[in-house]
């Protein structure tokens, strides 16, 4: 084609240089962001140190960095690497983690050679491995999870020792053992400044009780301007909107540090900002950091049906809205309905019962069937109670938000708390004690991961699935795993009750949300070194499993081979920000490897032998996330022995669904219904709180 006259000869060639000089551009902008980072993973791949251990796995020393600092701390390597034993006292068949030496034998060493022929973790999911990471901060002393881990296991050793010395005494056990009640105030009042001394929270200390009141005065703030991704997605011009919400929550004991603690009544009342710009009052349950389904008022009555009714009361009555007119009868059908003698009751309509500045008093009642609010006076919602939220559990009352409280009052308190009633004595019972560990082999360990105060989740699991025909056979074999409280009057309790029922691991440090992976690793040591397992399963002791049904999966599967089976996940990435956020620092690869949910899920006893053979030489990478842990042990292990990846969406990580295996966030009323079903030769769900 001929180049027109008036086209100069380098048009187009200029163009493509324009174009060539812009990627350049750009891709030194995106180049110039990263650098930094770029120059420290560049100077840590060409180093030459021959004591680290390299990207390709090839190591000489392979347990300490170059300031000689152990890859775990020392505290690790004078507790947790050791042999978990049954302790035995006079008392009863106490299941402690005590500090005893390892035994060397020759089962030992040759499982160690079996082990050492495992080859290091081929790190598929980025370039930055766990190495590489301690040699980024090799000038650090401990990353955050082993400053965690150090510290509760110091905290826990001395709350250990304070509870070897500790004596419940004559009347604190009779308080717990014999059912003497514990004294406690019929009211309790703060003032606003002492509710915020107490980081906005009041003790209650022995819950609430049927006609138990709680009175708070306060005044709203004025609105603020908030910025909400939600209104921006939507395109509503201007994301930021005018919010003044407050919440007013009943809650449980907190069983783990960094878990929320159960929420046994959340009331959140909204002013302004709810999604539906109008005023709300919201009503809601949480369970193991998991919502129910909310209670929404929104100025519209609620159905006057007599199962939507809460003592009588409706569950949401009605206020002016700006949006709806009232509809009024005509002096005629007025004149006609007096005509005829039928009964007419005046009705008001009152406007909302918060107001930005103004104050307030509000009321909350328990009543028989449920929460009853009353605001100035004025009864305005009701919210039935839920099953699994019992009002002795409501130990705390949270206030939070754009309110500034005046005073607090809790009236009609109950003078004891059922815990330590004659209903706690009765559950000691001979029937629900666990067998003696057997000396035979078993087919299967079960761990059950469970916390100081979950008391009654643990006599759940007892009365339900651990009366299974295998666990009575001795085929199987449960323990409860749990680590100490920062109470020593909680420790001492657990104590006791490890003591009696001889199916409780106590782990000597203190519990934590992110240390729960050390409770994983503690289920394989026992394990492998207490009992005679073929295969070994960790689950939560809010987990119901049908032990049958998990032993013919484990069936299907030939004995030669490893096994990892539960609810698999692949390729999942985490999440760099919101509440469950992890850094970098904590996980640079950006995805997980495959991992199964941690409700429920069945290793083999190889691959726990290499875990715990890892552990023991300082070798063994972890992370807060237990679940994700065991999936990047388990690839490790993976990468030498072959191990057959057995997924099934039955090991429930919600809730249940219809013939699961195990079924998660149950409640101990639902296991008691779970275990009647299974009786009855079904396996269907029960599917309330």
């Amino acid at each position: 084609m001929k180049r027109q006259k008036g086209e100069p000869p380098s048009t187009r060639r200029l163009k493509l240089s324009h174009f060539l000089l812009g990627l350049a551009a750009l891709y030194l902008f995106f180049i110039s962001i990263k650098f930094p980072q770029f120059l420290k993973i560049a100077s840590l791949l060409i180093s030459e140190d021959d004591d680290i251990v390299d990207l390709q796995g090839s190591s000489e020393t392979g347990n300490f960095d170059e300031s000689g600092k152990p890859l775990l701390n020392s505290v690790y390597n004078d507790a947790f690497h050791r042999k978990l034993v049954d302790d035995e006292d006079e008392n009863g068949n106490e299941r402690v983690s005590r500090l005893t030496p390892r035994e060397e034998s020759a089962d030992e060493e040759s499982r160690n050679v079996e082990t050492k022929q495992i080859k290091p973790l081929q790190h598929r999911y980025g370039r930055i491995t766990g190495e590489l990471m301690r040699r980024m901060n090799k000038t650090s002393e401990l990353s955050s999870l082993e400053r965690l881990a150090d510290e509760a296991w110091t905290l826990g050793m001395k709350a250990w020792e304070e509870v070897e010395r500790f004596d419940l005494g004559e009347a604190g056990q009779a308080a717990v053992l014999e059912g003497k009640p514990e004294t406690c105030p019929s009211s309790v009042q703060f003032t606003g400044e002492e509710l915020g001394r107490g980081d906005s929270l009041m003790f209650l200390p022995c819950g609430l009780a049927a006609g138990s009141s709680i009175t708070v005065i306060g005044t709203p703030h004025n609105a603020h301007r908030e910025y909400v991704p939600f209104s921006a997605k939507l395109k509503r011009g201007d994301s930021r909107v005018w919010v003044s919400q407050f919440m007013v929550e009943l809650q449980g004991l907190k069983a783990v540090d960094g878990e929320d603690p159960p929420k046994i009544l959340h009331l959140n009342p909204r002013l302004k900002g709810d999604w539906s710009a109008h005023p709300v009052i919201e009503h809601n349950t949480c369970y193991r950091m998991q919502w129910g389904t909310a209670q929404r008022c929104d100025g519209l009555a609620s159905k006057n049906d007599d199962d939507m009714l809460v003592d009588g009361y409706r569950r949401c009555e009605k206020w002016m809205r700006n949006d709806i007119v009232d509809s009024k009868e005509s002096k005629t059908t007025s004149w006609f309905k007096r005509f005829i003698g039928r009964e007419q009751k005046p009705e008001v309509t009152w406007p909302f019962a918060f107001m930005e500045g103004q104050l307030f008093v509000l009321t909350i009642r328990a009543g028989v069937e449920g929460y009853h609010i009353n605001i100035g006076g004025r009864h305005v919602t009701s919210f039935p109670y839920r099953m699994g939220f019992t009002l002795e559990d409501a130990t705390g009352l949270a206030i939070k938000g754009d309110v500034d409280v005046h005073s607090v009052y809790a009236t009609s308190l109950p003078s004891s708390h059922p815990s330590f009633s004659l209903q706690r004595v009765l559950e000691m019972s001979n029937k629900w004690k666990a067998h003696p560990l057997p000396k035979s082999p078993i087919q299967l360990f079960i761990g059950v991961l469970s916390a100081t105060n979950h008391f009654a989740e643990r006599m759940a699991v007892r009365k339900t699935w651990m009366q299974s025909a295998a666990v009575k056979a001795s085929n199987v074999v449960v323990r409860f795993f749990v680590a100490l409280n920062a109470r020593k009057e909680v420790n001492a309790i657990l104590k006791k009750e490890a003591a009696y029922f001889g199916d409780i691991v106590i782990l000597p440090f203190m519990d934590r949300y992110e240390l729960v992976v050390l409770k994983t690793i503690a289920i394989c040591e026992f394990g492998v070194h207490n009992v005679s397992a073929v295969y070994i399963m960790k689950c939560d002791d809010d987990t119901f499993v049908r032990v049958d049904t998990v032993l013919k999966e484990i069936s299907a599967v030939s004995p030669k081979k490893s096994l990892y089976m539960g609810n698999l996940n692949l390729l999942h990435r985490p999440l760099r920000s919101g509440k469950w956020a992890v850094t970098y620092e904590e996980w640079p690869e950006e995805v997980y490897p495959p991992y199964a949910n941690g409700p429920g899920y069945v290793i083999s006893i190889d691959v726990a032998r290499f875990i715990v053979s890892q552990h023991a030489n300082q070798s063994l990478r972890l992370f807060k996330m237990e679940d994700v842990s065991m999936g990047m042990w388990v690839e490790q292990f993976n990468s030498s022995i072959n191990v057959q990846y057995s997924h099934n969406w039955k090991f429930c990580q919600y809730g249940c669904m219809e013939g699961y295996y195990t079924a998660h966030y149950q409640s101990p009323r639902q296991m008691v219904c779970l275990w009647d079903k299974l009786a009855r030769g079904s396996a269907h769900c029960c599917n309330f709180r």
